[in-house]
């Protein structure tokens, strides 16, 4: 899948501390641990409109959109199995994409 990532400049945008962020069509994605285990959220370039994608007891994190910002591609930890996940802009039709004990990441 190829992947278009940017990296927002500005720190009045930026999410919680150790979180990291991507920008493509003027929306953000974002991994946050502000609600206790890291989530996937999305956000407009200055700051508002943050809306969790993600709301699991897993940890999901390194999201990145595809070329065309129609989808999200994130890494989610299960129990120490780190695999690869899609899914929507709007964060419906999750799939995973492996399914291995390897160590998957950085989509």
């Amino acid at each position: 899948m190829a992947l278009l990532v940017g990296v927002v400049a500005s720190s009045a945008a930026a999410p919680a501390l150790g979180a990291s962020t991507h920008e493509v069509n003027g929306l953000v994605v974002f991994s946050s641990t502000r609600d206790g285990n890291s989530e996937i959220y999305v956000m407009r370039q200055d700051g508002s409109n943050q809306t969790r994608l993600t709301n699991n007891s897993f940890g999901d994190f390194d999201p990145a959109w595809s070329a065309d910002g129609s989808k999200i591609v994130f890494v989610r930890n299960v129990g120490g199995n780190v695999d690869i996940y899609v899914m929507n802009a709007d964060g419906s039709g999750e799939v995973r994409l492996t399914d291995d004990p390897n160590f998957d990441r950085r989509p």
